[in-house]
């Protein structure tokens, strides 16, 4: 696994040293999904909406069971955004089981959210502790409250020490856990803005490490995308960021096209590659990627990020070159990123 604690020794003494594609056409653009459900979720959240719990709970069950905790991480977070706005159901699961441990950990999911909203948020987050620490005690194999819990000590502001005591605690359960990588990969990038250098260094490792049908094997795109929107830091080197991108088109190849499992890696590796001005490359995942868009990238660059998508492609469809803002990628012609629309966040993923 990739070591926090060497990173945090070697990038401290870093800083007091110097300061048209093959395939099938995409669907027309009233095809095209935003954030689709899979065929295990969607039933799930119908019932949900109707203000029946069961059908959630056998899902996070069998997550737990199978313990196939990438599914079940995503299930957390889908479900957790669902009851913000429709918690009855959620208040009936907890009425009828309230120690159930999929109970425990989208509660503590929905709790996290909660908290990441308020302005006071530090403040908040560690008011919130204590059910971050029951979901935890729930089933002593889960990966998912700890991925939580690094989320919630980045929004706290832990210290390394205590970071990296719940890292090895995570990785000890799920040594390829992508959603933990991730927590991670977004600490080092809060702790020390704009030092784009370490958080390669552990994504690569992460990867080189993780088998080859991982989803940390994307993980160093993630950096490349923090570091082409983040606006500030030294220089990442071309080679680098292509590496990266090489790295996310190996594994997008060992899956489907139009699957949902990949979606989100796939539509951050084509706005990678638009950023690299691979063009073909970029209409290769744009095929792979199919009626499935998600809203990480683009809701990064757009308050309407599935328009930014189709916009997007089509220009990609059309043979001509995507609409560039200042800031250039290392050694690729001067190109700046894909326009950035009036209310986009373009910086690292927040939360």
């Amino acid at each position: 696994m990739a070591s926090l604690r060497t990173l945090f020794r070697s990038a401290r003494t870093a800083r007091t040293t110097s300061r048209p594609a093959s395939g099938p056409l995409p669907p027309a653009e009233d095809e095209v999904l935003l954030d689709a459900p899979d065929e295990r979720l969607a039933p799930a959240l119908v019932a949900a909406g109707q203000g029946a719990y069961g059908p959630a709970a056998g899902l996070l069950a069998d997550t737990r069971a199978a313990a196939d905790w990438e599914a079940r991480d995503r299930y957390v977070r889908r479900l957790a955004l669902f009851a913000r706005s429709r918690p009855e159901w959620l208040d009936e699961w907890h009425a009828a089981a309230p120690q159930d441990p999929d109970l425990l950990v989208l509660r503590a999911q929905l709790a996290v959210d909660h908290a990441w909203d308020s302005p006071a948020r530090s403040e908040v987050l560690r008011a919130v502790s204590p059910v971050i620490t029951s979901a935890a005690r729930g089933d002593g194999r889960d990966p998912v409250p700890w991925r939580i819990a690094l989320d919630h000590a980045r929004g706290s502001n832990a210290g390394h020490t205590y970071f990296e005591e719940l890292w090895e605690a995570a990785v000890r359960r799920a040594p390829h856990h992508y959603g933990c990588h991730v927590a991670a990969l977004r600490y080092l990038a809060t702790y020390w803005h704009g030092s784009h250098h370490e958080c390669f260094d552990f994504a690569d490792l992460a990867a080189q490490d993780a088998p080859a049908d991982s989803l940390v094997q994307a993980l160093p795109a993630r950096a490349a995308f923090a570091y082409l929107t983040d606006g500030c830091g030294p220089e990442v080197p071309r080679g680098r960021l292509d590496a990266a991108a090489d790295r996310a088109i190996a594994l997008s190849a060992r899956f489907p096209a139009a699957d949902l499992w990949p979606a989100e890696v796939r539509n951050k590796l084509m706005y990678l590659l638009v950023r690299l001005e691979r063009w073909e490359a970029a209409r290769t995942q744009l095929h792979l990627i199919g009626p499935y868009v998600t809203s990480f990238p683009w809701d990064r660059l757009s308050d309407d990020p599935l328009g930014h998508f189709v916009r997007l492609r089509a220009q990609l469809l059309a043979g001509t070159e995507p609409l560039f803002e200042t800031g250039a990628v290392p050694s690729a012609g001067g190109a700046g990123g894909p326009l950035i629309e009036h209310g986009g966040h373009a910086t690292a993923d927040d939360h």
